[in-house]
């Protein structure tokens, strides 16, 4: 069978098809043709993952699943949250959304946060969400040259180092996108 996942990045695409059933051949947005971006106006994690699984089942009629993550700092109520990719400004910009996020920290001691993925899968008729939560704290200042995002000032709970340290083996086995991940191919593997 078909699924797709609706990402452009190829590296993923070979990541997640090395764990899924052998049944079940992935497809990406290029196996479709599918170059504009899916919107993503929900005010939740949960809602923009499922928005655009159901946006790739609405206008391709194809099983599918697509994910959705965001950094939620406590001190800042949880911002950035849903707009993480865009926290400082809509060219998506790494490095501003870091400094930023500094920025808005300076002096401030509560510094825990959460990255949070969530993975809205439509198989077979139904919807099915699974997430991962990995718990952490934002840094003074970036450390690691690892990752991308916030990578560089998240640290890990009962860990001393930024997930930019970390080697990659070791960030994909704790990190919130690696949990969800394999929450859902547990569940897709108990399908064949």
């Amino acid at each position: 069978m078909k699924l797709l996942f609706a990402t452009s990045n190829k590296n993923k695409l070979v990541e997640i098809q090395k764990m899924l059933p052998s049944e079940i051949e992935l497809l990406s947005l290029e196996d479709i043709n599918l170059k504009t971006d899916i919107p993503e106006t929900s005010s939740t994690i949960e809602g923009n993952a499922k928005q655009k699984s159901d946006y790739i089942l609405e206008h391709f009629g194809i099983d599918c699943f697509a994910d959705d993550t965001g950094l939620e700092v406590d001190a800042l109520n949880g911002e950035p949250g849903v707009f993480s990719a865009r926290y400082a400004g809509e060219d998506k910009d790494d490095a501003k959304n870091r400094q930023l996020l500094l920025k808005n920290l300076t002096d401030v001691i509560n510094r825990k946060a959460r990255f949070k993925t969530v993975i809205s899968l439509e198989f077979k008729g139904s919807n099915y969400l699974f997430e991962g939560i990995v718990e952490g704290e934002i840094t003074n200042k970036e450390k690691g040259d690892k990752g991308f995002g916030y990578d560089s000032i998240f640290i890990p709970e009962n860990h001393d180092l930024t997930f930019a340290q970390l080697d990659l083996a070791t960030k994909n086995k704790i990190s919130h996108r690696g949990i969800a991940f394999q929450k859902m191919i547990n569940f897709l593997n108990e399908q064949f």
